[in-house]
């Protein structure tokens, strides 16, 4: 069984996050709006399935996935890329 990462989560500072974006290639606009945001997290987990919700005053998204199994993640909307997570 994995941790447990259920509840609420609030993100206190996020340091060279820009740079890490810039690392992704994220365009200047939303690098520069992402940084500036401090969005919450809230993690819904039920053994291997997660659920973890990223919310903002600018966007919120949602990832919804199984731990160990691969997956495609869409940002269309976020950064507008799809990648495959595992």
């Amino acid at each position: 069984m994995p941790a447990d990462f259920n509840g609420y989560w609030k993100m206190v500072s996020n340091d060279n996050f820009e740079a890490y974006l810039k690392a992704l290639d994220v365009n200047i606009a939303i690098r520069k709006i992402a940084n500036m945001l401090k969005p919450d997290k809230e993690i819904i987990q039920n053994g291997d399935h997660m659920i973890i919700k990223t919310l903002s005053t600018f966007k919120n998204y949602i990832m919804d996935f199984y731990i160990g199994k691969e997956f495609e993640e869409d940002l269309t909307g976020v950064d507008d890329r799809k990648c495959m997570r595992f």
